[in-house]
């Protein structure tokens, strides 16, 4: 009778146990990038933030990046509790990496795995160093879980050639050759199939989704409202430089800013290095604005150093290594941030003078005029100066300071650049300035 009861206890404790196990699922049903590494991250804190004690990646995928999948690779054999793939089709080069380091393999019927070539950006097999690195990751990952690293580095392949590059003897399987080659452990056709296989019909069953922060940071990756950003950064800088102490044009570039640079910064497209290059060039800009006269190299340099950092940060590139970036995502990207650029600017130059008559500037601007008629003046300077004579005392760009008798003015050219120390002649008094021309003996 005691046996009867502990073996009863012992299947209610079992039950209980089963029951309150938790499972997280994961989906993987697109290329592998920056934000889809980032999905998986998040996914696995979700994961430890809820006790879950068993992780499935629901796999379907034809590949995507290596740093990527490197990256997610890293996570799964670094995460402390099991973690299962079931592969729903396809598990092809990044996927494959990442599926042989998911503690357990389970695929549905007419699924596959390998083919893990590494590819540049246009789609062609990429130099055996990049072929050489990415065996040895299968390798090294294939140990760590018992697998036959062998298998894994074939399915990589192996460089024939150097000058036209291909790749031969590449491996990849069918569900039941994996399984023979034990690289599967069973075929299952749903994931509650694989559930009730693996004991968690009781269990709690999350599928991780994205928060809705996480789906705002998403939103703003979408490149035809980056465009729009842009021209938000453009213009509200310029109008700023125009309009010194208004502050809303400036705050509305620091808003773009954020909302271009942020999302892409947690996607991992951007790195500190790209967004450093940005606020470099700003710098170089508003000071060839407000303390170098004209427009010469600071402001060109500003100009490329934006203009790189914007394209820079929505490209998937390492360290200006762009050999496996796709060759239209970089011209795109390229043409995309180019025309924003150009457009902001012809918006400012267009728009600029209507938005300085509208009337939401005249509230937030001082339109009120002090008129000489009212007895106010601007003129501190008492006396008249015209046709007097004095040395520059700065450059004139064509602003700048000048001598009359020891004495210290503001002045201005007719427009030409005076060196200092030029004789000049006052020719008109205007306010407390005074506008001269230089004299040539």
């Amino acid at each position: 009778m005691k046996k009867y009861i502990g073996v009863f206890l012992f299947f209610l404790f079992a039950l209980a146990q089963a029951s309150a196990q938790k499972v997280m699922i994961i989906k993987i049903r697109e290329e592998i990038n920056p934000q889809m590494s980032h999905f998986v991250e998040l996914g696995l804190e979700k994961a430890t933030a809820e006790a879950s004690d068993y992780i499935i990646i629901d796999m379907d995928t034809y590949g995507g990046a290596l740093a990527d999948a490197d990256k997610i690779r890293s996570l799964l054999l670094e995460y402390p509790k099991p973690v299962y793939v079931y592969i729903n089709k396809n598990a092809a080069s990044a996927g494959a990496l990442i599926s042989i380091a998911c503690d357990s393999i389970y695929m549905d019927e007419g699924s596959n795995i390998g083919s893990a070539t590494v590819v540049d950006g246009e789609g062609k097999p990429a130099p055996d160093k990049y072929q050489s690195y990415m065996r040895s990751l299968m390798r090294s990952t294939a140990e760590t879980n018992k697998r036959n690293p062998e298998i894994a580095a074939r399915m990589v392949g192996t460089v024939v050639g150097t000058d036209s590059i291909t790749v031969g003897n590449v491996t990849a399987f069918t569900t039941s050759e994996a399984i023979t080659n034990h690289y599967c452990e069973a075929e299952v056709h749903s994931l509650d199939e694989l559930l009730t296989r693996l004991h968690f019909q009781q269990a709690t069953v999350h599928t991780f989704e994205l928060s809705t922060t996480d789906n705002i940071v998403n939103f703003f990756m979408n490149p035809a409202l980056k465009g729009l950003l842009l021209l938000l950064i453009i213009g509200g800088i310029y109008f700023e430089l125009q309009s010194p102490g208004i502050g809303f044009p400036l705050a509305a570039a620091v808003v773009g800013m954020i909302l271009y640079f942020v999302p892409s910064y947690l996607n991992g497209l951007a790195e500190n290095w790209e967004i450093i290059i940005f606020f470099i060039g700003a710098i170089l800009l508003i000071l060839e604005f407000t303390v170098i006269p004209g427009f010469g190299v600071v402001g060109v340099s500003g100009l490329i150093l934006i203009v790189s950092s914007l394209i820079l940060v929505a490209l998937n590139n390492n360290v200006f290594d762009f050999t496996f970036v796709p060759e239209s995502d970089l011209y795109i990207t390229s043409a995309s941030v180019l025309l924003a650029f150009t457009a902001g600017i012809a918006l400012v130059f267009i728009a600029g003078n209507q938005f300085m008559k509208s009337t939401l500037f005249n509230r937030i601007s001082l339109q009120e005029t002090f008129q000489a008629s009212d007895g106010f003046t601007s003129n501190f300077n008492t006396g008249s100066f015209i046709g007097q004579q004095g040395i520059t005392y700065s450059v004139l760009r064509p602003s700048g300071k000048i001598m009359i008798d020891g004495n210290i003015y503001d002045a201005y050219s007719r427009g030409e650049f005076i060196d200092e120390k030029k004789p000049v002649e006052v020719i008109e008094q205007v306010g407390s300035s005074l506008k001269v021309k230089e004299i040539h003996v």
